[in-house]
């Protein structure tokens, strides 16, 4: 399979997804979302392939959705790249915890926004030491979407997804470890022998056994999941016909302080 914004690789048992657009800090744009969405299928219905690694190239494991992408539709539709970037996203989200495998983060570098969302979709997160965690919505005058507001909310809990919405500070890969955001921190010149040894003990396992019990769990949770998606989905494109939202990616663009105004 040939693709433009992802790398696909099969070992063994063993399939590797690459987000690979690494001079745009693997953004997500609505070519690389689809080509996820048509991996994911591929995964799910290959039964050689018995764990899924998700991983980014670069400095980068994924930036969020692509700024560069939304400021085409700055002056006409604001809010028309949000909605087609978020329909194969939430897609993605929902792939990953269907997929009757174990999905496998390997968090290589920087990760904000939706790449967050992507990240805490799968089942197990293994990070670099060099790995830095932003919310980023709230700085751009967008909300979180992808189902942002529940995993961080389960994962390290309501005051701490208070935190990082109101004052959008950046953690490092430890900090995201105590906040429960991660499973693992590995040296970077680590990272890859340590992503290898998971999943050559994942495929190893029961698969059939994960695969009833992450069904199991997806009982309890995705009937949350799936109304948080529609909800965060009417705050995103929301948000995205603010005044502050063309304020923040003016301001992003220009690399300059926003001035929000509540509006």
């Amino acid at each position: 399979m040939s693709f433009k914004g992802i790398l696909f690789h099969k070992d063994g048992s063993v399939a590797t997804i690459t987000l690979n657009r690494p001079a745009s800090f693997n953004a997500l744009d609505l070519n690389i979302s689809r080509e996820i969405c048509t991996v994911l299928e591929t995964c799910r219905l290959d039964r050689e392939i018995r764990v899924v690694i998700l991983t980014g190239s670069g400095k980068v494991f994924c930036s969020g959705g692509d700024i560069k992408y939304f400021a085409q539709f700055a002056h006409t539709d604001p809010g028309e790249p949000v909605r087609q970037v978020l329909e194969p996203l939430q897609r993605i989200i929902l792939q990953i915890r269907h997929l009757p495998k174990p999905v496998l983060a390997v968090i290589n570098g920087a990760v904000g926004g939706a790449g967050m969302s992507l990240a805490l979709a799968c089942d197990l997160r293994l990070c670099s030491s060099q790995a830095k965690f932003k919310q980023a919505y709230t700085s751009l005058g967008l909300a979180p979407d992808a189902g942002w507001s529940l995993w961080v909310g389960l994962l390290a809990g309501f005051s701490k997804a208070n935190e990082m919405v109101f004052l959008d500070q950046v953690y490092d890969a430890h900090q995201a470890l105590a906040m429960n955001l991660v499973h693992k921190v590995a040296a970077p010149e680590e990272l890859a022998a340590a992503a290898r040894v998971w999943a050559e003990k994942l495929a190893a396992g029961a698969t059939g056994s994960f695969a009833i019990a992450k069904e199991n769990l997806n009982r309890a949770f995705l009937p949350l999941l799936e109304r948080q998606l529609e909800v965060e989905r009417q705050g995103v494109l929301e948000a995205a016909y603010s005044k502050d939202y063309q304020e923040g990616l003016a301001a992003f663009l220009k690399k300059r302080k926003p001035l929000f105004k509540g509006s």
